[in-house]
């Protein structure tokens, strides 16, 4: 049977070039960095090529770069990192409706510390409000932490100006980039950024391993105590076949995003000009300012869960909502964040590109598609029959 993988937000194949870079160090290769025989030293030295490596893709210094087994421990790091070691300045937190649950639920957790978090609203295509953010930044607020893309819609958020907004007022920002670091330009610099997070297995590389920026004049407490690792702020034996394929990553990043980019954005606006032909479908996410591998619809009349099982048994993986909480039952925060009602929330389809996408794959996608949502709505409880 053919197979079409259109589930790359969720998680990337290791591009082989990446798979070899790594094989040296799972066996010749195999010391511990903080060993100081030559073994150790080996495998130390390959540690920080690869932190130079993956710092020069966000134009950061190494030395400000550190490493995490995901970008889920990276971000909860920033939120519960910089709450408890800045609760002499204020206990004020912003985030946006819509990060991942990763950001919303130590949020959360937060709040039953003593925390106060503000979620701020976005609009139908998932902008924050700029004047709204710039409004309710107090005296005593700690850290702003707003992504750059969005992980289901696909939205790109206004990072620069955001930054220059939480510069002004004297407030961490921090970005959650494990959407757009090694798919579009990530500049620290430019983005006014004092904390981002990048993860390797969105940009094809392996599993085990995530970048955490921290800015030089960032106050932030560790989460793991122990041998010192990370310049004392992640304690942990460092995997470094997972950071050394981490690094290969980013170096193929640096020469092909941008061809890369376009390739994916061509094929991607083919992918939604086909989909919205169908009756009663509808883009979720700006229309161009999104990333260019993401395609997220919903249809009417139908059930998302259902339509992915349909895919399937054509041979296209592709994904409702987040791949993180898709054994939930719950309806997408996201959606329902941009205005969407449950039932419209609960037929969403997430399309998500790659490196090994081709013409064909959109073709074939735009084939089987309306048939399978024509399927669902023939026997559909929620409204409409199909024609």
């Amino acid at each position: 049977m053919r197979r079409i993988y259109m589930d790359y937000a969720s998680t990337t194949p290791i591009d082989p070039r990446v798979f070899e870079a790594m094989k040296p160090y799972f066996s010749k290769k195999f010391g511990n960095t903080m060993s100081l025989h030559s073994i150790g030293q080996e495998a130390k030295r390959a540690l920080e090529e690869s932190r130079e490596k993956i710092a020069n893709l966000m134009n950061a210094k190494s030395g400000r770069v550190i490493f995490t087994s995901s970008a889920t421990e990276a971000n909860n790091m920033v939120l519960k990192g910089i709450a408890f070691a800045n609760r002499d300045k204020g206990k004020h937190i912003i985030v946006s409706a819509i990060e991942h649950h990763c950001i919303l639920n130590s949020a959360h957790w937060l709040e039953t510390q003593g925390f106060e978090v503000t979620y701020l609203k976005v609009d139908k295509y998932g902008f924050v409000d700029l004047a709204e953010l710039e409004n309710t930044i107090r005296k005593d607020t700690i850290l702003v932490s707003i992504m750059h893309a969005n992980n289901e819609i696909g939205t790109i958020e206004p990072i620069e100006e955001i930054g220059k907004i939480c510069r002004k007022k004297g407030v961490y920002f921090h970005t959650d980039a494990a959407q757009t670091y090694g798919k579009i330009p990530v500049d620290v610099e430019k983005m006014n950024v004092d904390l981002l997070t990048a993860s390797s297995h969105k940009m094809y590389g392996p599993k085990g391993a995530a970048a955490l920026y921290i800015a030089d004049n960032v106050k932030i407490e560790p989460l793991l105590h122990g041998g010192g690792h990370e310049f004392g702020l992640r304690s942990s034996t460092v995997n470094v076949p997972a950071i050394v394929g981490f690094a290969a990553a980013a170096e193929i990043a640096k020469k092909e995003m941008n061809s890369e980019a376009r390739r994916l954005t061509k094929l991607r606006d083919n992918l939604i000009k086909g989909v919205l032909k169908i009756e009663d479908s509808h883009l979720n996410g700006h229309p161009t300012k999104r990333l260019p591998n993401n395609a997220n619809f919903w249809f009417a009349f139908i059930e998302g869960e259902s339509l992915i099982t349909q895919l399937d048994i054509y041979g296209i993986a592709a994904s409702t909502g987040s791949a993180c909480s898709s054994e939930s039952l719950e309806p997408s925060h996201v959606l329902l964040a941009i205005g969407l009602k449950h039932e419209e929330a609960h037929g969403s389809l997430r399309l998500s590109l790659g490196r090994w996408s081709k013409k064909e794959d959109v073709d074939y996608v735009l084939k089987v598609l309306p048939r399978a949502v024509e399927r669902l709505r023939a026997i559909s409880p929620f409204g409409r029959k199909s024609k």
